[in-house]
């Protein structure tokens, strides 16, 4: 970006600013037009404001982009030639330091910030463009930057296209990525990795797995840290195991949240081989596998619930030493869906609960990451307004959103067999929710499987 464009970028910010000025002015009483419904216009022009503020700030993060990126180039060239390595790196160290000073931050910061305009003015065109159009935010930028680091540049570039080119061959479907809340983001992004990354899974897993360590941490106030790099099965298994059981313990005689609660239980079992009173319960956990995958013909990755892409190997460990915890669920080897369950009574069956964890995958609430398996099962119209108990017509949100629905004018949308429904605001926006990411398997080579032509 040269000077003249930097100015052009600065004006076009100063344009944006007197637009988010005007929302203020509405939002904070000052002078507008004053419509039939004050109050709601006050509160619709609070919400464009933020709306408008954070698009805002997606394109000064993509300006400091470009200025760091330019700063870097700049001075490396105009810098002495350097006689040896130590005077390259004091070059950078050099650097590093000035954006520091410039942007009071620490050098470590200033170093991680210019890593990250190097690689979204030089391999990440599709994010910087986005982020310039601030349609993702800097969390989101920051996510791809992370996510496609250690890829070769074609592998990198087909992520970024999976989710920021709507015309890329399987496109990531559902909200935009910009739509998702930066963690939830970070999630979907890590499981495409996961899935195609050039380096299988299967070989990765063995090398991690062999670096597993049990960490012990002290922290303030007299506590500590205690944390167990495990394969995500065990992990899975152990967490959903815990969970179990301190939802046993609940009752209306019991103080504890259910996250001391599962502090509690977990203390217990390791040091007494008892979970403080609660009987220890087995949760199952939802393990969907390839058909082939399954079979050995393929090493398509599975996916664990509430963690995302496995070995293949590990799924079917798993269903051949025959894992009470883990319930397996076969895709359909057309398009990569499971297949959906029907139902015409009110009574929702663990089968039709089950088949929504697997649509849903969490609680449906746009950025809710709560997965837990006792989400409670709702109808969309409800049962008493002619409601049915079919897929389309039900979700799984978690007991908070759940409530909200329940308590508040916040109101589900349209659900379908395969994608959750979104949310419908008090102010009468829709925010869309977040979709699995189902794909075509991988079909094994001929001679051994070959797909039908039949519909």
């Amino acid at each position: 970006m040269d000077g003249s464009s930097i100015v052009e970028a600065v004006e076009a910010m100063e344009v944006s600013v007197s637009d988010v000025a005007v929302c203020v002015g509405r939002g904070t009483g000052g002078p507008a037009e004053i419509g039939a419904d004050p109050l709601r216009d006050h509160a619709d022009a609070c919400l464009d404001g933020l709306t408008a503020l954070s698009r805002l700030e997606a394109r000064l993060a993509a300006l400091k982009v470009h200025l760091a990126a330019g700063y870097a180039t700049t001075a490396t060239a105009v810098a002495p030639p350097a006689g040896n390595a130590g005077d390259e790196v004091a070059q950078q160290m050099s650097v590093v330091a000035e954006v520091a000073c410039a942007l009071t931050v620490s050098e470590g910061a200033a170093a991680r910030f210019l890593a990250e305009a190097a690689t979204l003015s030089t391999d990440l065109p599709l994010t910087l463009a986005a982020l310039e159009a601030g349609t993702v935010s800097w969390q989101h930028a920051r996510v791809l930057c992370d996510e496609t680091s250690g890829l070769d540049p074609a592998a990198a570039a087909a992520l970024e296209a999976h989710f920021l080119d709507p015309d890329a061959p399987g496109a990531a479907r559902g909200c935009p990525a910009g739509d998702l809340v930066p963690a939830r983001f970070r999630a979907k992004a890590r499981a495409w990795r996961e899935r195609h990354h050039p380096v299988s899974i299967e070989a990765r897993h063995r090398r991690s797995a062999r670096d597993r360590p049990l960490e012990y941490l002290p922290d303030r106030d007299g506590m500590a840290w205690l944390s167990a790099y495990l394969p995500a099965d065990q992990a899975a298994g152990i967490w959903n195991r815990t969970t179990a059981a301190a939802r046993a313990l609940r009752g209306p005689e019991e103080t504890r949240t259910l996250t001391q609660l599962r502090a509690d239980v977990t203390a217990a079992w390791l040091l007494e081989g008892v979970a403080a009173g609660a009987p220890s319960r087995a949760a199952q956990v939802l393990v969907t596998v390839p058909v082939f995958s399954l079979l050995g013909q393929t090493e398509e990755p599975a996916v664990l619930d509430g963690y995302g892409p496995i070995p293949a190997s590990m799924a079917r460990r798993l269903v051949s030493e025959g894992a009470t915890s883990f319930l397996r669920v076969l895709t359909d080897p057309r398009d990569g869906a499971p297949l959906e369950i029907g139902r015409t009574s009110y009574r929702i069956p663990k089968a039709m609960r089950q088949w929504l964890r697997l649509r849903d995958g969490r609680c449906p609430f746009p950025g809710c990451n709560n997965h837990s398996l006792d989400n409670e099962a709702d109808h969309l119209l409800a049962w008493s307004d002619g409601g049915g108990s079919g897929i389309t017509n039900l979700a799984q949100p978690c007991p908070k959103h759940h409530r909200l629905k329940h308590t508040t004018p916040w109101r589900p949308a349209h659900a379908t067999r395969d994608t959750p429904p979104g949310w419908i605001s008090p102010t009468g926006r829709h925010y869309p929710s977040e979709q699995q990411t189902w794909e075509p398997p991988h079909w094994p080579k001929p001679p051994h499987w070959a797909p039908s032509t039949a519909a």
